[in-house]
């Protein structure tokens, strides 16, 4: 185990070297060069995003973009456009209210929304009134 943790601390060392080399070469504001890329991306797989974007001084946004474009980490799966809301069959001899509870999510966080003596359509309509406004 200790010896796996040198050779992946070597790695990152071997790693390092080459982006210090690259950034006291370089001419202007050229871009990271492929190889390079790929090198970080073989690093980030075994150490994780932020700290290989820390030990090797890049954006780790840029980093985990590239990531996605080499297929390494699948882009999130679109949300679902539509979602059907079923009421529950009520199996008692005295009506029960609905109860629902909603979660809706965006850029901007969750919104958790929990009703009780509404039907789905008006849950729906409330539903939709709240995310277009966001």
């Amino acid at each position: 185990m200790a010896r796996g943790r040198r050779s992946l601390a070597a790695d990152i060392d071997e790693v390092r070297s080459r982006f210090e080399q690259w950034r006291q070469t370089r001419q202007g504001k050229t871009p990271i060069p492929g190889e390079l890329w790929s090198a970080a991306i073989e690093v980030a797989r075994r150490n994780g995003v932020n700290r290989t974007a820390a030990l090797l001084h890049l954006d780790g946004g840029k980093l985990m973009r590239q990531m996605v474009a080499a297929g390494v980490i699948p882009k999130k799966p679109a949300p679902p456009a539509f979602i059907e809301l079923v009421a529950p069959r009520n199996t008692t001899s005295t009506p029960a209210q609905p109860e629902y509870t909603i979660e809706l999510e965006g850029h901007s966080g969750t919104l958790r929304i929990h009703c009780k003596g509404v039907t789905a359509t008006q849950l729906a309509a409330l539903s939709q009134a709240l995310w277009s406004s966001i």
